[in-house]
């Protein structure tokens, strides 16, 4: 495994799970920590644009420059997981709404999933 590579799994894997820790913390309202939560998933979000940031600079690449089309695939992104996420605790946590749940967590895969080409392209 290049150096780079584990660099990013391990500041990866962080930032997810302190923003995902954030988020559930905002969302699950008998831990009465939405303000706390909010906080670590601001935390979680800068631990992954510094991820970015230092990736980028051990592969020897320029900063990402920012245009509509950046814009547009960190909005997607962030409103597929915050989609998903709300759809998971639709069924987990909230009474009586698991098949409303359940169709929202697939909006948000959806979402997720037009990542790829919207990233890649397609060929």
């Amino acid at each position: 495994m290049k150096r780079e590579n584990f660099v990013s799994l391990v500041m990866g894997t962080v930032g997810l799970v302190l923003f995902a820790l954030g988020m559930c913390m905002c969302m699950v309202e008998q831990w009465r920590a939405f303000q706390q939560g909010v906080a670590l998933g601001v935390v979680g979000l800068a631990e992954l644009i510094v991820m970015l940031i230092v990736r980028r600079k051990m592969q020897g690449k320029p900063p990402v420059k920012v245009s509509a089309k950046t814009i547009g695939t960190v909005a997607v992104a962030v409103l597929g997981a915050l989609t998903l996420g709300v759809g998971m605790c639709m069924t987990m946590v909230w009474n009586g709404l698991l098949v409303q749940g359940v169709i929202v967590g697939l909006v948000g895969i959806l979402l997720l999933l037009s990542l790829i080409p919207l990233c890649r392209g397609l060929k």
